[in-house]
């Protein structure tokens, strides 16, 4: 790699391309202006660094003809508790080509930014090591967005615990109001940042297939072309155009995630209440089938054994909510062919829904946890632990109770038993016990 042409360690960081300017001086901008530090080690024990990107001023404070000249500069300022799982593993970007890591990196102003580095291994026509080239990304926001996240949800669970001992959940719903709130901000930004930076990273490629084509016309600059090609070669520029857009997709994905569940936070503390209303409870057990149709049908027969049932005081669409949470999960619980089972009923002021499935059933030692905020038995991914504790809290709201009886391999039954008239249609009432059904 024939970098020291391209006179990288200038006196600053460029912000604007010279209006004629020579392809090496083009691709050095591309270089200082993109997110990543770009750098390159000798291929030993030592990791000495043989080159750094201008951007490393900006984003760390340090010259990079500073980072060069001190061979132990890399080892030296990441952080210390971070330092013996990078060194006991950085043999196997020798054997496997390629590392990623993520840890603390000490700034010129001693504070630490929380950095990704990826690091790949290029080797010679022979197969022998040449050198390792790695691109370091400031994540701090990322993990300090992770770590409120982490805190916020660990308080939640604390609070949650506590409020099931004191038979308190309604209160439950003013805290995750406030974590809703504090999560939805910063991930606004964040997200909007996303979008500009995968339109940035288009754009960089963009302009390098440009100049590359205009390159490829005129024969006249071959040597030029051939040396850009090694560049792109060793930079495996291709390697990084893919990467780029897949990591930017899969923040854009997990972003998603975070304001649907934010979303349903919102909604467990019942933020944009509706009025209440006089609602058939059947019409929106229909309606509600109807959705949920597609997550049931191919795997589940519905039976309706409906009761006669008088018109409910509720709030209809966050019971159809209800109804909706408990048809999916009794989906999800049959692994193949079952049946669902949807019972109703009226009983001295009180009417009752009951969904049953015949699927697995759930484990004794999780039926007194299931109605807790963010716990699942689902695998990791497939579901976030909102569903229950939000429908606990709607019934709650109206005056009710949730139950359920389940027993492994045979299926589970939830009842949700309602007042048809909620002895205060503005807060959580504290009603007689329900009739069985």
């Amino acid at each position: 790699m024939q970098f020291e042409e391209f006179e990288f360690f200038s006196s600053g960081t460029p912000t604007t391309a010279p209006a004629a300017a020579t392809p090496q001086l083009r691709l050095q901008y591309l270089l200082d202006n993109t997110p990543a530090i770009i750098y390159c080690t000798v291929p030993s024990g030592d990791f000495k660094m043989t080159f750094v990107s201008n951007n490393a001023l900006h984003v760390l404070g340090y010259r990079p003809e500073d980072m060069v000249a001190d061979p132990n500069f890399w080892f030296d300022h990441i952080h210390p508790d971070d330092a013996p799982s990078i060194f006991s593993s950085l043999a196997t970007v020798f054997t496997e080509g390629q590392r990623a890591y993520e840890y603390r990196f000490r700034r010129a102003d001693g504070a630490y930014l929380w950095m990704h580095d990826s690091l790949r291994l290029v080797r010679d026509e022979h197969g022998a090591p040449l050198e390792v080239i790695g691109a370091l990304t400031d994540i701090t926001d990322r993990k300090l967005m992770e770590q409120a996240q982490q805190e916020l949800i660990g308080r939640l669970r604390e609070a949650h615990e506590q409020l099931l001992q004191s038979e308190k959940m309604a209160s439950i719903g003013q805290l995750a109001a406030g974590i809703a709130h504090e999560i939805n901000n910063p991930v606004g930004f964040v997200n909007s940042n996303m979008g500009t930076l995968n339109s940035y990273v288009g754009t960089l490629f963009s302009v390098i297939a440009s100049y590359e084509q205009a390159l490829g016309s005129h024969p006249a600059l071959k040597p030029i072309q051939q040396k850009m090609a090694a560049v792109r070669d060793e930079a495996d520029l291709e390697f990084v155009q893919e990467d780029a857009s897949a990591l930017v997709r899969e923040s854009m994905d997990g972003l998603k995630r975070v304001k649907d569940i934010v979303q349903a936070l919102k909604d467990f503390s019942h933020v944009g209440e509706v009025e209440w209303q006089v609602a058939d409870l059947h019409q929106g057990l229909d309606s509600t089938l109807n959705i949920v149709a597609n997550e049931i049908r191919y795997k589940a027969t519905v039976e309706k054994h409906y009761g006669v049932l008088p018109q409910v005081h509720c709030l209809a669409s966050q019971l159809n909510q209800v109804f909706m949470n408990l048809l999916v999960n009794a989906g999800q619980a049959i692994r193949t062919q079952g049946v669902i089972t949807i019972r109703t009923g009226h009983d001295k002021g009180w009417v009752w829904v009951e969904i049953g499935d015949t699927g697995a059933g759930i484990a004794p030692e999780h039926l007194n946890r299931i109605f807790e905020p963010f716990f699942t038995t689902k695998p990791v991914g497939s579901g976030t632990g909102l569903g229950l504790s939000l429908s606990y809290g709607i019934v709650n709201k109206h005056g009710g109770k949730i139950e359920v009886a389940s027993e492994l391999g045979k299926g589970t039954r939830f009842t949700v038993r309602l007042p048809v008239t909620p002895p205060a249609m503005d807060a959580p009432a504290t009603a007689g016990e329900p009739p069985k059904g």
